[in-house]
């Protein structure tokens, strides 16, 4: 059994080790409570641009190159992300040097230079474009089914931000967002390997002892929602139309989100998932069929995604559709149960073998109040009822929680009959 030891610091920093003795590498990674929720109005991407200049240099590293070669030196190789609700900073590294990790990353949190942010601005802005057509428009479906998730709120935003509010970012945006949200009560340091956890809390005491700071300001919490269905076509000369259904859903604290996990699985989670086995075994109108949960503090989503010729769009949205209200109305079977929860839980072993789940399972779990071991998954896995999983799969598939997003060269009329689809579903559901 995988047990997780857990100290707060005097400063309010969490520490989070996870002895894995078998392995040979560990996982450091620190995760901070900041995401795109919480950019301010205008300045929108502002966490991840922070997140991106950090990596330019600190009074102990002069530059990105002196921080990679550092991480180098403790054979360690540092990456970032930033999503809607934290930013983690994140290396494999030897066990033996742990202690420098965390002193690297200490000097880029806590003694960044805050500089290249001109040059910074034109990588981002790059990388921004990546979503746009040609035109200008956004053609990202996740960026463009979040605004109909959650119109009106830092969620329905990119993380990345516009490329308006990337160029209104200045260094003194960021040196008040450093300020008011890297902070040690807001951040969970988690190690990952074969590590001991007195010796990883010894070091993460000495680092980051002298770390202070107050509480972060409090995120803006969804308040409002859609009470039809939500559709949006945009045009952009691919050879293939993108298609995203995007439901919303419920928080990570909801007693439905077990079911939410297996209801994915069912519906696209591999090679016998119910709309794999009808769109490209049956049909041979899509590749692949891809799942996804969201889930924050008081709202969440899941999202369906495909691509297919615009020929086919029509009776991919059909079929789709037709397998979401089936699994909402009809009873699910004693087999696809168990067959889907075996799956579930088979994952949660192999999870066992990776240093980097384990860092997210622990520590990003302490750091949105979500920390679950895996005995518990199992056992909640293992006892919940097809009676459950349908309760859950018909507030979910309701139709005003439906947003639908398509992306490509769509014809004449299309729009006009995807309506009608999502109405017929509507009546029938």
């Amino acid at each position: 059994m995988i047990r997780p030891f857990l100290h707060t610091l005097t400063n309010g920093l969490r520490v989070v080790c996870v002895e894995m003795p078998h392995l040979h590498s560990a996982e450091l990674a620190i995760y901070v409570k900041v995401g795109g929720r919480n950019d301010p109005p205008g300045r929108e991407g502002l966490s991840h641009f922070l997140e991106h200049i950090l990596f330019r240099g600190t009074t102990d590293y002069a530059s990105s190159l002196e921080i990679e070669t550092a991480f180098e030196a403790v054979g360690g190789n540092p990456n970032a992300a930033t999503d809607a609700e934290s930013t983690c900073y994140y290396s494999r590294i030897h066990p033996s040097y742990v202690r420098q990790g965390m002193e690297i990353f200490a000097s880029m949190l806590l003694r960044p230079l805050l500089e290249g942010t001109v040059i910074e601005q034109r990588i981002i802005t790059e990388e921004a474009r990546e979503d746009l057509n040609e035109l200008g428009d956004e053609i990202n479906p996740d960026t463009i089914a979040s605004r109909l998730l959650w119109p009106r709120h830092p969620l329905g935003m990119p993380t990345i931000g516009t490329l308006e509010s990337i160029a209104a970012i200045r260094r003194t945006d960021l040196e008040a967002h450093l300020r008011q949200y890297y902070v040690p009560s807001a951040t969970v340091i988690a190690v990952a390997g074969p590590v001991r956890s007195h010796e990883i809390i010894t070091a993460a005491r000495k680092v980051f002892d002298g770390w202070h700071g107050g509480a972060p300001p409090a995120a803006p919490m969804v308040t409002k929602r859609n009470n039809t269905p939500q559709i949006r076509f945009v045009r952009d000369s691919d050879s293939q139309m993108n298609l995203q259904l995007a439901f919303l859903g419920f928080p990570r604290g909801d007693r439905r989100f077990m079911a939410v996990r297996l209801l994915r699985r069912m519906l696209a989670g591999g090679g016998s998932s119910r709309l794999h086995l009808r769109l490209r075994e049956e049909l041979g109108i899509v590749y692949s069929v891809e799942g996804a949960i969201g889930a924050y503090d008081e709202t969440g989503c899941l999202t369906f995604d495909l691509s297919t010729a615009p020929d086919n769009l029509l009776q991919a949205v059909e079929v789709t559709l037709e397998e979401i209200r089936r699994i909402a109305n009809e009873p699910i079977t004693a087999a696809d149960l168990e067959r889907i929860r075996l799956s579930y839980i088979f994952d949660l072993e192999y999870s066992r073998d990776s240093a980097y789940e384990m860092g997210v399972r622990y520590g990003w779990g302490e750091l949105v109040g979500v920390k679950r071991s895996i005995e518990e998954d199992r056992e909640e896995v293992r006892n919940i009822t097809a009676d459950v999983v349908q309760e859950a799969a018909h507030g979910l598939f309701a139709p005003q929680n439906l947003n639908l997003v398509a992306v490509g060269p769509y014809k004449m009329g299309m729009k006009k009959k995807t309506r009608e689809q999502i109405g017929r579903y509507a009546e029938r559901f």
